[in-house]
């Protein structure tokens, strides 16, 4: 007879318990072989299951046809699993709506949302020795593709049919289009908020970053890792839970919460995954006090954010928007303009394309509140940058290759993101704050006049460190606002308030409250400039800090309460003191990590802001700090 060690060991097969488990017809189950010792272990298992009000791994032994329990514990589960289990044992009154909520792990709720790789192949796989490299896991799920080394060359290759994933050394904000067409995205620098991870979250994308063993080589259209050789067009698979790079192509399995919300494939009783899904997103929504939004710029974003239950827009950003299609040439136009009179004619240009971006957002967010955040990147970024590529933008806007070189090397930095950018460029420029915000009121009048929708549109400032840098910005918009709606004859309700993120902002929350509407906190940066130091080159000593024990984490994955979350909770209290009905939120990537937005809720926070499909993860963060929050009066 086979002992418990032996089964533990590998070195026995264990016999399936009942009919259901059976994976032939020739093996015999327990039930068949002896169904009164069957009937007895059914019963102890379910008193067992009463008793500790959970699934249970139970232990037992059979002796002369007698049952033995030996020891029970509680059953290791996958997340998956977990998530049934707690609504079932809701459904059978063992445990309440709370406790059920609590048993779960946020981040479980991943394996109902995004697609994931065949366990048994990925196995295989790793035992074939085909998974060649880890990075960092910045955009969860899974999925496979050529690699293609250029963004212009996705889109082409996608066009056709093409299943892409985009590999880059690092990718850059005209790369977007190449990004959103991709079907994953890996890079070999990067860390958790850099523009690949911060972009490809926002899109749904599966992304990998930071995977330094790559030698990425664009000329000879290939690139190593550990040894390997990988081609352009050659398949690899990369998961983004987990930071993994595997050779080859797995099959994966899709959300079926998606197939119900958003592709209709299936519908909600087909589904007991989406069922699971309903239940505890229900018994979540009615738990939490935080309001969750979504970041998002473009309508189908806001419209999957809608179907996951966001409650608004917590963050637009605009300068997406001006890499699409032709209007980027009209964006560099205005930036070698020589004066403001040539730089206003190129931002007329803009102005049609971007009322007509926030009209499709308005359009879908219908009522709810829209955020959208001025112009914030250092202008060189909308600009080409080898030679190459200067030489084609140049003969393309009908200037010289020495004129466009000059203009790219003016406006280089030395630290960019402490540069010339955020609300430092509308000052420079105020006609670029003019023309944003006139596309905004634009839209939202129109929107109101032709299908009758309220819009609510939030303008935040960025990168505000001195009530003197909103104060100039926001006059600026409430001009434009009392010129539109006078032209209109309509008036829309809106705000004004700013991003804090950079120190100095939190410190003198109290002076910017003055004339901010809302707060809402740019973590990502905020954590940058706190620190000191760059979220896109933390990757390259985040791995020996961890090990040494130096940080217990990635703070640009987790908030930092000790030191940001320190500036956030002073910011609040401040502006609050100046402004009693002062909304605050946050919009950086910590606003759809658990912890985080269990922090969030402890400082008083309206808000919080997230990827799409972040949102029912910062659901239940949001019902479990409600409810962990009564359990302590």
């Amino acid at each position: 007879n086979a002992q418990g060690e032996d089964v533990v060991a590998g070195i026995r097969t264990p016999q399936p318990i009942n009919r259901r488990q059976k994976a032939s017809p020739q093996e015999v189950s327990l039930e068949e072989a002896m169904p009164e010792v069957y009937k007895e272990l059914e019963h102890y298992c379910k008193v067992l299951e009463r008793h500790f009000r959970d699934m249970q791994d139970v232990e037992f032994t059979i002796q002369r046809g007698k049952l033995f329990i030996l020891q029970t514990r509680s059953g290791k589960r996958t997340g998956l699993a977990a998530l049934r289990i707690a609504v079932d044992m809701v459904t059978e009154g063992l445990i309440d709506e709370e406790e059920a909520l609590m048993r779960i792990e946020p981040e479980q709720l991943n394996q109902l949302l995004r697609p994931v790789f065949d366990p048994e192949e990925k196995e295989k796989a790793r035992k074939e020795g085909r998974v060649v490299a880890k990075g960092l896991p910045a955009g969860p799920g899974a999925t496979s593709g050529h690699v293609v080394f250029f963004p212009s060359e996705v889109e082409e290759r996608t066009a056709k049919g093409e299943e892409v994933i985009l590999v880059r050394v690092e990718t850059s904000p005209e790369d977007i289009r190449g990004m959103s067409a991709a079907q994953g995205i890996l890079t070999a620098r990067g860390g958790m908020t850099s523009h690949a991870a911060l972009v490809a979250r926002q899109m749904g994308k599966v992304c990998v970053v930071g995977c330094e063993a790559l030698r990425i080589d664009y000329k000879n259209r290939h690139l190593e890792v550990n040894g390997r050789l990988i081609r352009e067009g050659d398949y690899i698979s990369i998961d983004g839970s987990t930071g993994e790079v595997i050779l080859g192509k797995l099959k994966t399995r899709p959300s079926e919460v998606l197939e119900v919300l958003v592709e209709k494939r299936l519908k909600p009783e087909e589904s007991q995954s989406y069922q699971i899904y309903h239940k505890l997103m229900q018994w979540a929504d009615r738990k939490r006090k935080l309001r969750v939004r979504v970041n998002a710029d473009r309508p189908e974003q806001a419209s999957l954010a809608l179907a996951l239950g966001a409650e608004g827009i917590g963050l637009c950003r605009t300068e997406h928007m001006f890499f699409e299609g032709e209007r980027i040439y009209a964006m560099r136009e205005m930036i070698i303009a020589q004066d403001p009179e040539s730089r206003r004619e190129a931002l007329d240009k803009l102005l049609p394309m971007q009322r007509e971006d926030f009209k499709a957002i308005f359009r879908v967010m219908r009522d709810l509140p829209v955020t959208i955040r001025t112009l914030d990147p250092p202008l060189h970024e909308f600009l080409p940058h080898s030679d190459d590529e200067i030489a084609q933008v140049a003969e393309r806007m009908g200037i010289s290759f020495d004129e466009l070189k000059a203009k790219v090397e003016s406006l280089r930095e030395a630290n960019p993101m402490l540069g010339h950018r955020g609300c430092r460029l509308g000052i420079v420029y105020p006609e670029i704050t003019r023309m944003q915000a006139r596309a905004i009121f634009e839209a939202a009048c129109e929107v109101k006049l032709e299908e009758g929708i309220e819009v609510h549109p939030e303008i935040m400032i960025p990168l505000v460190g001195h009530v003197e840098e909103l104060r100039d910005q926001r006059r600026i918009v409430d001009e434009v606002a009392k010129e539109v709606f006078a032209r209109y004859g309509v008036e829309v309700p809106y705000k004004v308030g700013t991003m804090i993120e950079i120190p100095r902002g939190a410190l003198t929350a109290d002076e910017i409250a003055q004339q901010a509407e809302f707060f809402s906190f740019g973590t990502n940066d905020l954590t940058q400039t706190t620190y000191g130091i760059s979220r896109d080159d933390v990757g390259k000593f985040l791995r020996a800090y961890v090990e040494k024990g130096i940080w217990d984490f990635d703070p640009f994955v987790k908030l930092d309460t000790k030191g940001v979350g320190q500036l956030m909770m002073l910011a609040v209290e401040k502006g609050r003191e100046v402004r009693a009905d002062l909304k605050v939120g946050i919009c950086g990537e910590h606003g759809g990590e658990p912890s985080s937005v269990k922090f969030c809720h402890s400082i008083g926070l309206d808000y919080v802001s997230c990827s799409p499909l972040r949102i029912p993860i910062a659901k239940l963060a949001a019902a479990q700090a409600a409810i962990e929050e009564n359990g302590k009066k």
